[in-house]
């Protein structure tokens, strides 16, 4: 089985004609408009939903699925979360990263010292913020800037960050 990435999370029922709202998990929500299927999952099952359309609403993609024309077909799949298998993924720029390929790596100072374990990443409206769990198990948050996490070495599983002034202080 291959790995799967979260693209959002269905909110609620979107007019009549079977569309969602969906709550992007992704920094960029127009990259849904290069989907052509995602897997949703509800808890009971797994399904492949082939979209048919997508618009934007706000802070919401509003997607619509092939086969699923009233309020009544979707209604049962509000709360469930979409993935698209890996190969599926839109391409990733240079020096950019999917969150579940951040979760759980190593955090490391600048000097190289143990720092922690990235077990989360906030969205904001500004910029990402990781959440670090120390080695001496307190939360963290970091800014996702560069003046503050130096390099991401995939290859390694390590962040090296720079502890800016204040930030341990919270």
């Amino acid at each position: 089985m291959t790995a799967q990435l979260q693209v959002g999370v269905i909110t609620q029922t979107h007019g009549i004609r079977g569309e969602v709202k969906v709550f992007p998990t992704t920094d960029d929500p127009v990259r849904y408009k290069k989907l052509k299927e995602v897997i949703l999952d509800h808890g009971k099952e797994r399904l492949i939903m082939e979209i048919e359309g997508v618009k934007f609403f706000k802070q919401y993609v509003i997607v619509k699925f092939k086969g699923y024309d009233s309020i009544n077909d979707i209604e049962k799949y509000k709360g469930a979360r979409l993935y698209v298998e890996r190969e599926h993924a839109v391409k990733l720029k240079k020096g950019e990263y999917f969150i579940a390929d951040l979760i759980d790596m190593k955090v490391e100072t600048e000097n190289g010292e143990d720092f922690g374990i990235l077990k989360d990443v906030l969205t904001t409206g500004a910029n990402d913020v990781y959440v670090v769990r120390t080695k001496e198990d307190k939360e963290v948050l970091l800014p996702a800037i560069k003046e503050c996490v130096l390099n991401i070495d995939m290859e390694k599983g390590t962040i090296t960050v720079h502890i800016m002034d204040g930030l341990l202080d919270q």
